[in-house]
């Protein structure tokens, strides 16, 4: 098996790093990741200026790897297109640090270097550990090389990505898995005013969370339960239920005087 592994944490990230030995054991692992952090990316493509890719000494390990002054989906799109010699079986992304749960999956560089790979067929997983500041990889990169294993084995669906979110909780206290649907996570934004040595105004982006979802089936209850959540995201965006109604319905357009 071919194992292209990304992230949004950049190249020198511990997660990373503690992912791509642990996949070792189910193939051979290529590595192309931002050379920085490139957190809350979203699916952001570089198209104003030029890619720019560097071979890493990926520290004491054999694992060829490379760096991409770009975005997570630049990382995939420009590794499945130039830089992998071979056919990638499969696309990883992560481990990444803090979770990506609910609506967050909409800015996450992590899922959107999954949903990447699934845009060229390539079955694709992103994986999370849900934790803040100093983050123990080493029991969950093993972890997540199993999950890889069994999901590829079980079969992932053309157009879907894996969202895969595991608790920072010590091994033996993890309940098992659930299988989830997205939930809610809220916002209350809040820009910080602050002035710049020279007196001009600048803002800051802050967020205090709102989670406010209860549903019992939802990878937010999973995780507060200890459970690690795999939920399946379909880039479709399509709601199928309002194309069929809105299709029963005669659309004309406006007269307008032109």
């Amino acid at each position: 098996m071919r194992i292209l592994v990304s992230n949004d944490d950049g190249i020198n990230s511990p997660g990373i790093y503690k992912l791509a030995k642990a996949l070792c054991k189910l193939g051979k692992v290529l590595i192309v990741s931002p050379e920085s952090e490139r957190s809350a990316s979203g699916h952001s493509i570089t198209m104003h200026k030029p890619l720019r890719s560097n071979k890493v000494d990926f520290y004491d390990s054999d694992i060829e790897a490379w760096s991409i002054n770009g975005t997570p989906s630049d990382c995939v799109k420009f590794a499945l297109e130039v830089l992998a010699k071979d056919e990638i079986d499969l696309v990883v992304s992560g481990i990444n640090r803090g979770p990506n749960m609910g609506t967050d999956v909409l800015y996450s560089g992590t899922v959107s270097a999954a949903i990447e790979g699934a845009i060229y067929d390539k079955p694709s997983i992103a994986f999370s550990l849900c934790c803040d500041g100093e983050c123990d990889f080493d029991i969950y990169a093993m972890l997540a090389a199993d999950i890889s294993k069994s999901l590829y084995d079980f079969g992932i669906e053309k157009d879907t990505v894996m969202n895969v979110n595991i608790p920072h909780i010590p091994y033996k206290d993890i309940k098992g898995i659930r299988i989830t649907k997205l939930g809610v996570r809220k916002y209350k934004n809040s820009f910080i005013e602050r002035k710049d040595p020279r007196g001009k105004i600048y803002y800051w982006l802050a967020g205090e969370l709102d989670e406010t979802e209860t549903d019992e089936d939802t990878d937010i209850k999973a995780i507060k339960d200890n459970y690690i959540s795999i939920t399946p995201i379909k880039i479709n965006l399509t709601s199928e239920s309002l194309f069929y109604k809105m299709k029963e319905i005669n659309w004309n357009i406006p007269k307008l005087q032109v």
